[in-house]
């Protein structure tokens, strides 16, 4: 699946993964290929993904994850570095 992490200021990622996982505002959640349609926000927290075999993470404070046709979009308020 395609994911996007955007912020405000700029686009932090890119490119084709096989699992995400969302601090969503209700818990955390993890999205595979071919899931469901989804929309959620998300609360501070973790975001974690794996591209290329090699598993990445990222602290944010916030924000909206749209999930449509295997493509995943993260709108996150903001990122600590």
């Amino acid at each position: 699946m395609h994911l996007e992490i955007l912020t405000p200021e700029k686009k932090i990622f890119e490119g084709d993964v096989s699992i995400a996982t969302f601090p969503g505002a209700d818990g955390s959640f993890q999205i595979m290929d071919n899931h469901a349609p989804l929309i959620s926000l998300l609360k501070e927290g973790m975001v974690e993904y794996q591209d290329k075999g090699t598993r990445q993470h990222l602290q944010i404070t916030g924000g909206v994850v749209e999930v449509l046709s295997n493509k995943v979009i993260l709108l996150a308020d903001g990122v600590v570095e």
